[in-house]
């Protein structure tokens, strides 16, 4: 029987419960936490963890200040442990409500909720709930509740004030992802509010006293006396040396000597496995792909291979967690997903491209694009600490010591660096009239607001007071996806292609779907096939070919093998889709109607949408934006690319590499631009016509 009296706990500076820790001194490694009882029961490895010794200071901390900034080292328990130790001293019970852990990617969410109902004993969805997408498992007795970002977005819409929850800790806050700072910043606005709410920031690499000012309400006591209420602690473990090595040049192509240092390490170090960095999706399958060609060659298969990125199903991303065969060694290649908390057992060798995908938004052409930049040291540092957790580990970065020195220190903030368009939606959906005083973790540069006001009052999603306008804005505002692809979604209502238009929509968010063999003749058949469901119109349409196709022939695995499509993308694609169908039909009550395959239907639909991404083919020979002049070039992979250049086309997004490329296309007719979007173009068309 849990007792409810109340403990007593010494103050954080009171090192009274500090063991011993075991710590490396050196400048020339990369320390970090293991536990390396796992060979012990659950209750007993419980015991072992690093945050243990730190557990009633963690809860003085939440009695006596209303934020508490945790800093813990990697594997250190905090995003199971301290879920944990609020629930088993009943803060559930004390009229305090749910305890909340918020997780940037639904993945970390699942495999961390199902952590903590093992270590309890309980099946997941009892007390221990998770709430991600296609995945909901919670009852009316859930007391820990793991939840990705947006789910406790949506919980906000129902319940401005959580209501129902009495801690909310907000996990791998570091990242700064546009949705961590919308959720920092209200719930800055509901402690104000409810002084009941307490708030824990965890991360093992975060800006703490930055957080802790941001946090700092400076309560009154009743002696008069000011108050924070804000406060850090920081949590050490025990610690593993990562031996960290550096190239002596220059790398050209870090992909192909990510494979040949995968291969390196496999013939000559120690088993354990290995754990490499890329930008995204096409890089980690190429990297696949030209790694399982190494070992057909070989005489006995002993390197299983596997892709990590945030597309991939659920069950295909826990594959990575699954212990490989006796003696068989894994490699995993991921995106930054594999960065944070989400911690592959097993992993000793850690290979960093130095690179990372972010997306930066321009103002000037109100464009979005995916950059390829350098990685900063903080995530360099976060990359490393994923090496070494059975043992000494090693790091090899493919770049130079001179190049990681010229590294920024941290991340910048992707509030600072993107479209604002469904962030002003959701917070004017929430009641927050005033959205350039509310107060944002790292406030956004005022171009950027300003331009992402102009994109919504061009969609009707917004009046000229501001004001979220009836029914355009709160339909806008109620879909998970961009301003753009659900204004383009609400026209198809009127012109009668919803049904083509949803499929479009989950197409576009699964990347690529169309397969790339490493061989020869592979890859000549892959292209005869390509061909198949490429049409003039553009890629957009393409792309609904291939998805029409998939699902007419029963969506099987045997299809998609011989028309060289990605069957586990198109699936993901097909559970996107109906996800959304979904809510279109139950919140929003939108009919479903074809327009049986009128291409020309579609194309007006989709430039009804994106008309902001229109461009035209300049005189030059290369395309420029319709407002804002900036040069663009059509990406290798479209279908446009090897056709004659079409007048006028849309983009969905923008690629910056080696130029600036736009991906999926659509031609349009240029007076489209001024009949659907008049208030848009109307003196742009103008002037381009004087010129």
């Amino acid at each position: 029987m849990l007792s409810l009296q109340k403990e007593k706990f010494l103050k954080p500076d009171d090192d009274s419960f500090a063991s011993e820790r075991d710590c490396v001194g050196s400048d020339e490694v990369t320390t970090f936490v293991y536990n390396s009882n796992h060979s012990l029961t659950i209750q007993a490895q419980r015991e072992r963890l690093p945050i243990r010794n730190y557990r009633d200071q963690i809860l003085y901390c939440l009695e006596n200040y209303q934020t508490l900034v945790l800093v813990g080292e990697t594997g250190s328990g905090k995003s199971t442990q301290v879920p944990q130790y609020l629930y088993e001293l009943g803060w559930h019970l004390k009229g305090n409500g749910i305890i909340g852990v918020t997780e940037p990617r639904r993945i970390s969410a699942i495999t961390l909720a199902d952590r903590v109902s093992n270590e309890r004993g309980e099946i997941l969805g009892d007390t221990v709930g998770v709430s991600v997408s296609f995945v909901d498992k919670h009852c009316a007795g859930t007391c820990v509740k793991y939840m990705t970002e947006g789910i406790l977005l949506r919980e906000m819409l129902a319940d401005p004030l959580l209501q129902k929850f009495g801690v909310i800790i907000v996990d791998e806050a570091h990242e700064r992802n546009i949705l961590t700072d919308i959720v920092l910043g209200l719930l800055k606005k509901i402690m104000k509010k409810r002084d009941s709410l307490k708030v824990i920031i965890a991360s093992a690499t975060i800006d703490a006293e930055f957080f802790r000012d941001f946090f700092n309400l400076r309560t009154t006591s009743k002696t008069g006396q000011k108050k924070d209420s804000s406060v850090i602690l920081s949590v050490e473990g025990r610690m593993y040396p990562v031996d960290v090595y550096n190239m002596q040049a220059t790398c050209p192509d870090y992909v192909k000597e990510t494979v040949n240092t995968i291969m390196k390490i496999h013939e000559k170090e120690k088993p354990g496995d290995i754990l490499a960095f890329l930008t995204g999706q096409e890089e980690v399958m190429d990297v696949v792909d030209l790694l399982r060609e190494h070992i057909q060659d070989r005489p006995k298969d002993d390197l299983q291979v596997l892709p990590m990125y945030g597309t991939l199903t659920n069950s295909d991303q826990l594959k990575v967690f699954f212990t490989a065969p006796k003696g068989t060694r894994k490699a995993i290649i991921a995106t930054n997903i594999a960065e944070t908390s989400v911690t592959i057992p097993g992993i000793v060798y850690v290979i960093d491209s130095g690179f990372t995908k972010l997306k930066w938004f321009d103002a000037e052409s109100n464009t979005d694009s995916l950059i390829i930049v350098p990685i900063s040291k903080a995530a360099a540092e976060q990359r490393a600490g994923r090496a070494g957790r059975m043992r000494n580990g090693k790091v090899y970065r493919l770049y130079t010591d001179e190049e990681y020195e010229k590294l920024s220190d941290q991340t910048p903030p992707e509030m600072r660096r993107s479209d604002l368009c469904s962030t002003i939606l959701f917070l004017k959906a929430l009641g927050i009239d005033n959205i350039l005083r509310f107060d944002f973790p790292s406030p956004p540069p005022a171009k950027n607001m300003l331009a992402s006001l102009e994109t919504l009052f061009a969609l009707d999603g917004l009046d000229r007071n501001g004001d979220l306008t009836n029914p355009i804005g709160y339909f806008l505002a109620e879909l998970p996806i961009n301003a753009m692809m659900g204004k383009m979604l609400y026209n198809s209502i009127q012109m009668g292609c919803s049904e083509e238009i949803l499929s479009i929509i989950a197409m576009v968010q699964v990347q690529s779907v169309f397969s790339k063999p490493t061989s020869g003749q592979g890859q000549l058949t892959a292209r005869v096939k390509k061909r198949e469901f490429e049409v003039e119109e553009g890629d957009l349409i393409s792309l609904l070919n291939v998805y029409s196709g998939f699902v007419k022939n029963g969506r099987t695995k045997e299809w998609c093998g011989q028309h060289y499509v990605i069957y586990r993308n198109l699936k993901r694609a097909h559970e996107l889709r109906q996800q959304l169908l979904s809510l279109a039909r139950n919140k929003i009550g939108m009919p479903i109607v074809s327009c049986d395959g009128d291409v020309r239907v579609l194309r007006r639909c989709i430039t009804s949408g994106f008309f902001p991404n229109a461009a035209y083919l300049h005189h030059s020979g290369v395309y420029r934006t319709c407002r804002g002049n900036k040069e663009l070039h059509i990406h290798p992979l479209s279908c446009l690319y090897t056709l004659r250049q079409p007048q006028y086309i849309i983009f969905c997004e923008l690629l910056h590499t080696t130029k600036v490329f736009m991906k999926d296309l659509t031609v349009i007719e240029p007076q489209w631009l001024t009949e659907l979007a008049p208030h848009y173009y109307h003196k742009a068309a103008v002037k381009y016509e004087d010129r």
